[in-house]
């Protein structure tokens, strides 16, 4: 039968006993993570949040029975003395491992059932499973020191905004349903029948209404929710650091944000250097065949169209004519491929999505896959891609930016297979000149390429009607390693220009008016100039925990599907509720 707890009060906790305290006694309350019964002598580890420290239990028969009776998960207080562990004992592994406490008096507080999997042992264990027994998964060591770390970020973040000025302020969470990318949620109203809220894509509206409310400077850690197909790193409601400042530029903006991620890598111990690199769209598409690129592994996609223009291989020289590119990467020390090898990897771009993929080989003479391609020219694609003697050129021809995509892909693959992505360097980096529009062929119109708020470069608004996909956005997205950690734009502050786009995106002025009337209204009223970004809290948290997927670092996360397995949601509701709601549901 369970103990009460009494009148005990912890007075370390399970990670926090060194030498120092040798001699002081010593209340630990926490979990049962191991017993070891060896006779006359029981160990018992004790785990909280914390840490583990080593109780060990002898000389005593009544108390070594209460121990032998203790199993993994157990709810236990312990009191006694800290004692120094004898040499051959000492667990280097464990900050506590120089001391142990002799138990004096064991309280039992609660009783466990077998988990369903080891929370002492970093098993494998399905992710059905664990989300099922999130409460148990997030016992476990490694979840516990990702939540800790996602709180040290969060409020280093507070603190950072704090001292440069910014107000944190709350903006709604049922709000006006605005749809334009994403699916909304939407929240039926019982009050307001037939009529819905929406739960916040993002704060974007409300933090620019902020910025013309006089605030200057806003941000906020806040909830934001999308019903979207998901994919493997996303999930329907995910947090972000939000932030919008008053008279921004670009490189306003930049000098937040770049001191901001110096002091959030400080909480694992990392320095970071500034400035961080800036780099266009169309250079970061041309050279990486990314807007999200990974500079960690070099592999730089380079243009060779130049020196196919008048080749005797007449597929390359075709592509050029007809405007496409030659384009393509070396692979250091790649030369030593083996045949098999070098036909391995180009089957494995057959399957990213290349018709052919052609390779040289740097020699006396040089060789490639192609026998039309004399030497001469084999010697200007390898002079141009910068191919040393022991790498492996490989090259593609076709329309530019699909060719430089595919590469991209290919590039990454490659990365991997060669272990070239240090997981100790972190590769910041700013894409800057965003188009602001793309083409929808399936809806024959216009869309925003971030979000309809944002502003068109200076120089390129007078094509906005004439040349739409020749305009540029004042966007930028923050990039580490690969991944978009955020992204952000100097916002419309006029309000005639703003209605400019809408038209231009398809959207009447009276469905603007519907949609937008209350924000339209305010830009009237004297906008300063304002921008800002939205950096993923999750995402930030994951890339500094080493963890492939947010969902480790998230307390309560959902499945690829949308389902939470623990709490069963979502769920049928009860009919009373959904009379009241005027709702009536459908399979």
């Amino acid at each position: 039968m369970a103990a009460p707890l009494g009148d005990w009060t912890r007075t370390h906790t399970c990670g926090e006993l060194r030498t120092g305290d040798l001699g002081a006694s010593a209340t630990l309350l926490g979990w049962v993570h191991r017993v070891r019964d060896l006779g006359g002598v029981v160990f018992i580890d004790i785990r909280d949040r914390a840490g583990i420290s080593q109780v060990v239990v002898r000389d005593d028969e009544a108390l070594l029975g209460e121990a032998k009776r203790l199993r993994p998960e157990f709810v236990v207080g312990v009191r006694g003395l800290v004692e120094r562990r004898s040499p051959e004992t000492v667990n280097s592994k464990l900050a506590t491992g120089e001391v142990e406490v002799l138990a004096a008096e064991i309280r039992l507080l609660n009783e466990a059932r077998t988990p369903p999997f080891q929370i002492a042992e970093d098993a494998s264990v399905s992710e059905d499973v664990r989300l099922r027994y999130r409460y148990l998964d997030l016992r476990r060591p490694r979840l516990q020191a990702n939540i800790g770390l996602r709180h040290r970020v969060a409020f280093a973040v507070r603190r950072f905004f704090d001292e440069h000025g910014f107000w944190e302020i709350e903006t709604p969470i049922l709000t006006k349903s605005t749809p334009e990318g994403a699916r909304d949620y939407l929240v039926p109203s019982r009050v307001h029948p037939g009529e819905f809220y929406a739960l916040p894509q993002s704060p974007q509206i409300f933090k620019q209404i902020l910025m013309i409310a006089g605030t200057d400077r806003y941000f906020q850690i806040t909830r934001c929710f999308r019903d979207e197909d998901l994919r493997a790193d996303r999930q329907p409601e995910f947090t972000q650091v939000d932030v919008e400042v008053s008279f921004a530029s670009e490189e306003v903006i930049y000098a937040v944000i770049e001191p901001l991620m110096q002091r959030v890598f400080r909480e694992i111990g990392r320095d970071v250097s500034l400035p961080f690199r800036r780099m266009p769209y169309a250079e970061a598409l041309a050279k990486y065949g990314s807007d999200k690129p990974d500079l960690r592994c070099g592999l730089e996609i380079v243009d060779l169209s130049g020196i196919f223009k008048d080749s005797e291989f007449r597929v390359f020289k075709q592509i050029v004519a007809e405007g496409g590119v030659i384009r393509g990467f070396a692979v250091p020390g790649a030369n030593r491929y083996t045949g098999s090898q070098v036909k391995a990897l180009v089957d494995q771009a057959k399957q990213i999505g290349f018709s052919g993929l052609i390779w040289v080989r740097p020699g006396e003479p040089p060789v490639s896959s192609v026998k039309a391609l004399d030497e001469g020219t084999l010697r200007g694609a390898l002079a141009g891609s910068g191919a040393s003697a022991d790498d492996l050129l490989l090259m593609a021809g076709g329309p530019g930016e699909h060719i430089s995509r595919l590469l991209g892909q290919l590039r990454l693959v490659i990365a991997k297979r060669e272990q070239l992505l240090n997981p100790d360097q972190f590769s910041f980096l700013w894409v800057t000149d965003f188009p602001l529009l793309e083409w929808n062929g399936d809806e024959q119109r216009w869309f925003s390429m971030h979000h309809p708020f944002t502003s068109p470069a200076d120089a390129d608004v007078e094509l906005l009607e004439r040349e739409p996909g020749a305009v540029r956005a004042k966007a930028y997205d923050l990039v580490l390693n690969g991944s978009e950690l955020g992204g952000g734009s100097i916002r419309i502050h006029d309000a005639q220009l703003q209605a400019r786009l809408f038209r231009r995106l398809g959207i009447s002025d009276e469905e603007a008016r519907a949609r937008f009337g209350f924000f339209l209204e305010a830009l009237e009223y004297g906008t300063p100039p304002h921008g800002g970004i939205a950096l993923g809290l999750d995402r930030m948290v994951a890339l500094l925990a080493g963890e492939s997927s947010i969902r480790e670092v998230m307390a309560f996360p959902k499945t690829a599907n949308a389902v939470d397995l623990m709490s069963g949601a979502p769920s049928a509701v009860d009919a009373k509720q959904l009379r009241e709601l005027h709702l009536r549901a459908h399979k």
